[in-house]
């Protein structure tokens, strides 16, 4: 049996200092992001976004084929954590990823989507 630890201290403590001071402070914002896209539904509406480019909840919808209510909630908490953001165009509410959704998209599906034009 493989054990995954050391098997004596060998604690590097000036090395191991000068990486606890790099350390972020509070890790629950990133914490936050990253389970915004840990859900399968999420994942989908963000990648429809980063596709789509901008596109409003009746779109989404159709794309992952989805309901618009279940949609609007999984693109509101996008937006909460940070990854999305919306704009209103008369009636009509558009989203689209933030390029720190972009980027945490790309690293959770581990490939660049080819980002569309939108409409």
């Amino acid at each position: 049996m493989t054990r995954d630890e050391c098997e004596l201290l060998c604690l590097d403590l000036p090395h191991a200092e000068e990486v606890r001071s790099r350390m972020p402070e509070e890790p629950t914002a990133a914490a936050a992001r990253a389970r915004a896209l840990g859900d399968p539904t999420r994942l989908r509406v963000a990648s429809a976004l980063a596709l789509g480019s901008e596109l409003c909840v009746c779109d989404l919808a159709w794309v992952c084929g989805l309901a618009q209510n279940l949609v609007s909630h999984h693109v509101r908490l996008l937006r909460t954590a940070g990854l999305a953001v919306s704009r209103r165009d008369g009636k009509l509410v558009m989203y689209r990823l933030t390029p720190l959704g972009g980027a945490l998209l790309t690293a959770v599906l581990g490939t660049d989507l080819e980002v569309g034009t939108g409409g």
